[in-house]
């Protein structure tokens, strides 16, 4: 996108760093079948829901994906105090999704939850979305004193997404 910083997305005025589970994560979960951290065994089932995976951020097909839920703890490195929950990933290899791939358009049709957070994962402010303008959201939620990071949710399950952050 014109303007842009190398790496990064433009939302509107801010550039956006998304940030999936990492791939060393995912390769170790599929590998021991247990949730890192916590050795929690991985559960494995055919997608009863669309998701998404924590890793690629795309959907799942349901009735025809084999996913695997763990443990996870959405704030591992960003916070010692853990805070871990459920997460969805494909059981088949998938690409992590782009940190400059700017807010997932797939997702926009699903409901979410944007948790802004400042030091010391201090809740900062929170909104609920139902239609599809989570970008401005997350844009508005950046520009809060304070604010370093987005944390997304699903809306009706509550669990953990995906990161987002000011690029740089």
């Amino acid at each position: 996108m014109a303007g842009a910083a190398a790496g990064a997305y433009i939302v509107s005025m801010i550039a956006i760093q998304v940030s999936a589970i990492p791939t060393a994560v995912v390769e170790a979960v599929r590998a021991t079948n247990e949730s890192p951290r916590y050795r929690h065994p991985v559960h494995i089932e055919g997608a009863t829901g669309y998701g998404p995976c924590r890793h690629c951020l795309q959907t799942f097909k349901i009735g025809e994906e084999q996913r695997l839920l763990f443990t996870y703890d959405a704030f591992d490195g960003i916070d010692p105090l853990p805070l871990p929950g459920p997460v969805f990933i494909h059981a088949r290899e998938c690409a992590r999704y782009p940190e400059d791939g700017g807010y997932p358009e797939g997702l926009r049709q699903y409901a979410s939850v944007p948790d802004a957070y400042g030091a010391g994962r201090r809740l900062i402010a929170e909104v609920a979305i139902d239609d599809g303008n989570q970008p401005e959201a997350i844009e508005k939620l950046l520009q809060l004193e304070g604010v370093e990071y987005v944390l997304v949710r699903d809306k009706s399950a509550g669990c953990y997404d995906f990161r987002v952050a000011r690029a740089g």
